[in-house]
């Protein structure tokens, strides 16, 4: 029999090269067609291993999907950053690898981060996604989020809604 060990954990060094991977095919995976080719790829460029690592050094709030020593997600979260939206946290980023998407993994790193903000006194959070993002924009209302809020982002010439999700 084999068995492979899956867990969620706290980043550690070595796993910055795993994570700008799940990164770069995970933003592939969403973002083509949603977001214009040029800065896509460049939003892409500016999150190699060497950023990762940095972020995780730095002490950056970031869980990593483990199954059995490969990356095959990341969640990144802090205190929110819009504070004229009352929630004290914000998960600012949540993506699986196209590979292992559709499995539940991406609610258990939800959970997991959710768990952490509230332990460090953030019961009340947002995370934010682009609204023609259609499996994140399901994702998070299945997860029972609020749409609270909408806003604009400008990629390159291109202007994209994107939506605040409140969780309690």
């Amino acid at each position: 029999m084999i068995e492979t060990v899956i867990t969620i954990r706290n980043a550690r060094e070595g796993d910055a090269e795993g994570i700008a991977g799940v990164h770069d095919a995970a933003w592939r995976d969403a973002y083509r067609g949603l977001i214009p080719g040029r800065e896509l790829e460049q939003m892409i460029a500016r999150r190699g291993p060497r950023w990762w690592h940095s972020a995780i050094v730095r002490g950056s709030r970031l869980l990593v999907l483990d199954f059995d020593e490969t990356i095959g997600g990341y969640a990144s979260y802090g205190r929110n950053r819009v504070p004229s939206l009352h929630f004290g946290g914000e998960i600012f980023e949540l993506y699986i690898a196209p590979e292992f998407q559709g499995l539940g993994f991406g609610t258990r790193l939800f959970d997991v981060a959710r768990k952490d903000l509230a332990g460090h006194g953030y019961a009340s959070f947002l995370v934010w996604a682009l609204a023609d993002n259609e499996r994140a924009v399901q994702f998070y209302t299945k997860l029972g989020g609020k749409n609270i809020r909408q806003a604009s982002e400008r990629f390159g010439s291109e202007i994209r809604a994107r939506v605040a999700f409140a969780f309690d």
